[in-house]
């Protein structure tokens, strides 16, 4: 559960992020550490990335079973 909210968070970054960069040519991650080459970018963006892959996983689970799994 606590892993579902931080990959939607890093899913939610990166989509706010690409929407910048779509709208405005404006990459904040590069902006925020140094350039789309450091370190740090790269962690960032690849941390993203595997966020995005986790989410697929949201799409085939079955909600009751974890809603029930939450109540007990």
């Amino acid at each position: 559960m606590l892993m579902d909210k931080i990959c939607l968070a890093l899913t939610i970054v990166g989509a706010l992020n690409w929407g910048s960069i779509g709208l405005f040519k404006f990459d904040i991650v590069s902006w925020i550490f140094g350039g789309q080459g450091s370190l740090w970018a790269r962690i960032v963006y690849t941390l993203v990335g595997l966020a995005g892959i986790w989410c697929v996983s949201l799409l085939f689970r079955n909600t009751e079973d974890i809603e029930e799994r939450t109540h007990m």
